[in-house]
């Protein structure tokens, strides 16, 4: 949930801020839930603070409730600020979602090509129907040490390590559809994070770092997936990972690289990886991806669509499982 919300709803976490309690926020990252609140981690003029704020319904007692209740958080701060939600989360008198949110947002993760044929933008299908998938309690503590500073210098760098090997399979992959016209509008030469993540353990580990890392069981199995993905050929299921790597990447990711830079001191050096100035704006070009997603679902019939849906909600499962082992290795270590 976390790992959605910073990945795909950055300017929400920030009109959340401003709307309940932070109104001079610059920078706003959710960092964790309980059964009373929402809690975010909020930059403003006065410096770096946590922010904990009540779910509009009351008190919850389910996983699943937390989107619904920050939907209506969502709501609730465009309303206060006098900005325009969404079409997708626009309220409406007498409509679904005033009837019945619990129920409506339960059909979105069940039944996520039923959207689809409701004429949403694939692009929103995607990320509705992932949702509940973007992180998991089991491993959400190794990457909440890191964003609140409580991390090492050596979780980070086993963190870009195990971006190494995934980066290293992705991009093979990608390099074998560079010819396809049907996928030229999601990738672009300035995205290779090879060069940067290498650049990165140097500077992390020193010259001798490639005998100092390896692959989590995690990573080695995510890897493999993406592999096969590229083997058999499936443009799809490549756009599947390529989607849920980089735009996390070029959104939650930037927060990542601020946070980790300022505790230990580093400049570029050692946080190159979450670099993508050469792609310019990075809002263009999530917009142009997003709209290339449009139409590719739209190419998609519903089968290969559903198809899809489940590889993007196996990549984030694999990312979960990658922060589950490194945890389990920090705390042996």
């Amino acid at each position: 949930m976390t790992g959605h919300m910073n990945a795909d709803h950055a300017a929400d976490n920030l009109l959340i801020a401003r709307a309940f309690g932070c109104p001079g926020a610059t920078e706003s990252r959710m960092v964790g839930a309980t059964g009373e609140a929402g809690v975010w981690l909020v930059v403003d003029a006065a410096g770096e603070r946590e922010l904990s704020v009540a779910w509009p319904g009351g008190a919850i007692t389910e996983r699943s409730e937390i989107r619904r209740e920050v939907v209506a958080l969502y709501r609730a701060a465009c309303e206060k600020l006098g900005v325009p939600a969404r079409e997708e989360h626009a309220p409406e008198a007498g409509s679904r979602a005033h009837r019945g949110a619990r129920s409506d947002h339960g059909r979105h993760a069940a039944d996520p090509v039923a959207e689809a044929a409701e004429e949403r933008p694939f692009s929103v299908v995607v990320r509705e129907s992932s949702w509940s998938d973007h992180s998991d309690s089991e491993g959400s503590s190794f990457m909440e040490d890191i964003m609140r500073g409580r991390g090492t210098l050596q979780d980070y760098a086993d963190l870009v390590a195990q971006h190494y090997y995934v980066y290293e399979a992705l991009e093979e992959a990608a390099a074998r559809f560079v010819g396809d016209p049907a996928f030229a509008p999601f990738h672009r030469d300035a995205l290779a994070r090879m060069p940067a993540l290498e650049a990165d353990l140097a500077q992390l580990l020193g010259d001798g770092w490639r005998d100092r890392i390896a692959a989590v069981p995690a990573t080695e199995a995510y890897a493999a997936r993406i592999r096969e993905v590229a083997e058999e050929g499936w443009l799809a299921g490549l756009v599947a990972h390529h989607y849920t790597r980089y735009l996390g990447d070029l959104s939650g990711g930037q927060m990542i690289a601020r946070r980790v830079a300022k505790q230990h001191g580093l400049d570029r050096d050692g946080v190159a990886f979450y670099d993508f100035s050469d792609l310019g704006s990075l809002t263009d070009f999530k917009n142009e991806y997003r709209a290339a997603l449009d139409l590719l679902g739209a190419s998609l019939d519903d089968a290969e669509k559903a198809r899809m849906l489940e590889e993007v909600r196996a990549a984030y499962g694999f990312n979960t499982a990658v922060f589950a082992d490194l945890g389990r290795a920090e705390a042996a270590a």
